[in-house]
């Protein structure tokens, strides 16, 4: 296949690079060329815009670009820069998708289950609609709707609704693993909130299995079957890490460091992939446990 990628420069767009070079023909978008030929040599075409692809010559867009939620204080500014990132470049190319007149058999698109805002214990799958009213919900729904407007009797949409990718070298378990390696983890605020997980592997496997599959169309919930409580992710993490996890980083601290992105962490949603089962893909990691030895031992 001829594939086209935005954010291909990111955690997973460059495992899926890295994982699909030999097997497809792929076109990176990114700002910078250079960065995409340092990063992959030979494995990628690179382009600094749209108007460099003919969308006629595309079996496929894989569409993760998108400024990172975490890491900096949602200022007004910040939002802005978040949903514009993600957006803009939605809209392009479902725009260019439209005017082409042999266009790709299939958009997947990125999205979070951040959608479904924060919720309390409930099992949520993608027929979940109470949506809870706030931003990360908002940049989300947004995005999808985006999204879907390239929907047509030739190209087929799939919404990857991303949880928490655990990797190595990226994403939120990259940042964990300093101070649970030092013994200095535990606990974010009541340790309650549900985290919604998925090992990067089985990400790059159902994004492969939904590019496979022509029939598959909507929303999927990217995470693994088993989620856990913050306070079991944890215990578990420093359990796999043979350290303690004693100290417990208190609600207040984390708003005064963060502001309303706090919120992401201290709330969550107890997310199952319903559509991705059904559709009969079976997860290599289930269990958060397993998981998480399997990456540490690499």
């Amino acid at each position: 296949m001829k594939i086209l990628l935005t954010g291909g420069t990111g955690l997973i767009g460059s495992a899926l690079v890295n994982q699909w070079h030999d097997r497809h023909e792929l076109i990176v978008l990114s700002r910078s060329a250079a960065k995409v030929q340092s990063q992959f040599s030979e494995r990628a075409q690179a382009v600094t815009s749209l108007s460099e692809v003919d969308f006629n010559t595309l079996d496929a867009v894989v569409n993760l670009a998108g400024e990172p939620i975490v890491g900096k204080r949602w200022s007004d500014a910040q939002k802005q820069v978040l949903c514009d990132s993600r957006w803009h470049i939605t809209q392009q190319l479902v725009e260019a998708i439209k005017a082409a007149q042999t266009p790709p058999k299939v958009l997947l698109s990125g999205s979070a289950i951040g959608i479904y805002g924060r919720q309390q214990s409930q099992l949520i799958n993608e027929d979940f609609s109470h949506f809870h009213a706030e931003f990360s919900q908002h940049l989300c729904q947004h995005w999808e709707e985006l999204a879907l407007a390239a929907a047509g009797p030739s190209t087929r949409v799939c919404l990857l609704r991303t949880g928490i990718v655990l990797a190595n070298n990226g994403g939120a378990l990259q940042k964990m693993l300093p101070p649970f390696k030092a013994g200095l983890g535990g606990r974010i605020g009541s340790g309650q909130q549900f985290m919604s997980w998925i090992h990067i592997n089985d990400m790059l496997r159902l994004t492969d299995f939904l590019l496979q599959h022509p029939t598959l169309h909507g929303a999927f919930n990217a995470t693994a079957p088993q989620p856990v409580t913050n306070a079991q992710f944890s215990q578990t993490l420093a359990k796999v890490l043979h350290r303690p996890a004693l100290l417990p980083m208190p609600a207040f601290v984390l708003r005064l460091m963060f502001g309303e992105m706090a919120d992401l962490l201290l709330t969550g949603q107890r997310v199952i992939p319903a559509n991705l089962i059904k559709a009969g893909f079976e997860f290599q990691f289930s269990e958060l446990e397993p998981a998480l030895r399997a990456l540490q031992a690499h």
